[in-house]
């Protein structure tokens, strides 16, 4: 391992940015990779020719193993207060993990179409924004539905087992045990994009839980934020064993991990104190914005590179 071939001041700059990536997605609960990847992908090569990363995949696997870290912050603080269900993540672990996998697999498989998959990004980072603009709900909303259809023990609810979750503030949470039913279908695509473009897991375990299980959004938050971390986790390793299979162990861009993982745990602890200081749908639109952006210029450069 020669590390010597890096230059460890070269990014710097991303220690501060980091930081702030990781304080807006425990904000808005988007997964700061979805924020990662573009930054390699589209501001990386403005910088300069010695800037930008070795591919795409190795931009995707580094914005995930970073995320890995930043989602792990807020896990601890979540399992402090207690209110992770771990039997309830199973089912969505067992579909979301090997198909994770899959997709970091097919991310590698593909390297050479990587304009094709820099186009594919850009219009997942599209669909996102309306997703997000025109579907996504915000929490007081979501929480407003659910008290108006929460779980009452239907006849259909009777045959699911009743879960109760108290929390370490001594708040009791009583909810009928998850299914996913047609929701695995969901659930795949979800890591199947996580593994392929980094994105896409989080955005669907929430409101399977929430809105599809009646989940209390306390116990909702922080299984899915469990869930989300056990499959970022295998595909993120997964691209990170295919780079260093490859090109050995310095294909993997560690003078950029060496400040980004640091900064997106304070980002982890930090995010969080600030809940409340700003509206969750106002994070969110800003979130949303972003992604309108970052949709429109990867999908214009992977025009250009295709067809100018």
């Amino acid at each position: 391992m020669d590390f010597a071939a890096f230059d460890w001041t070269l990014y710097w700059f991303m220690f501060p940015v980091a930081i702030l990536v990781a304080t807006s997605a425990m904000l808005s609960g988007i997964g700061g990779a979805a924020i990662f990847a573009p930054i390699f992908l589209i501001i990386f090569p403005l910088l300069g020719p010695e800037y930008p990363l070795g591919s795409l995949a190795a931009a995707i696997g580094v914005a995930l193993f970073t995320e890995v870290f930043g989602f792990s912050s807020g896990f601890v603080g979540y399992y402090r207060k207690g209110l992770i269900d771990f039997k309830s993540a199973i089912p969505f672990i067992v579909v979301g993990v090997p198909i994770g996998i899959i997709g970091a697999l097919m991310l590698n498989a593909l390297s050479e179409y990587e304009e094709a998959l820099r186009a594919a990004y850009g219009i997942l980072m599209l669909v996102l924004f309306y997703v997000i603009i025109k579907v996504h709900e915000s929490k007081e909303d979501m929480a407003k539905a659910q008290t108006e259809s929460a779980w009452r023990g239907t006849e259909e609810d009777d045959t699911r087992e009743t879960r109760t979750i108290t929390g370490r503030d001594g708040a009791t949470y009583t909810y009928g045990a998850p299914r996913q039913g047609k929701g695995a279908a969901a659930t795949g695509f979800g890591a199947f994009l996580t593994g392929l473009l980094g994105v896409g897991i989080g955005e669907v375990v929430m409101p399977q839980l929430v809105k599809s299980n009646k989940v209390p959004i306390p116990v909702a938050a922080a299984t899915s934020v469990f869930t989300v971390i056990v499959v970022v986790a295998s595909a993120s390793f997964t691209q990170i064993s295919a780079l260093i299979a490859q090109g050995g162990v310095n294909a993997v861009p560690w003078n950029v991990v060496v400040y980004t993982i640091p900064a997106v745990i304070i980002g982890g602890q930090i995010g969080p104190r600030l809940q409340g200081k700003v509206k969750q749908r106002t994070m969110e639109k800003a979130i949303a914005y972003l992604f309108l952006m970052i949709g429109t210029a990867m999908t214009w450069i992977a025009v250009r590179n295709t067809f100018f």
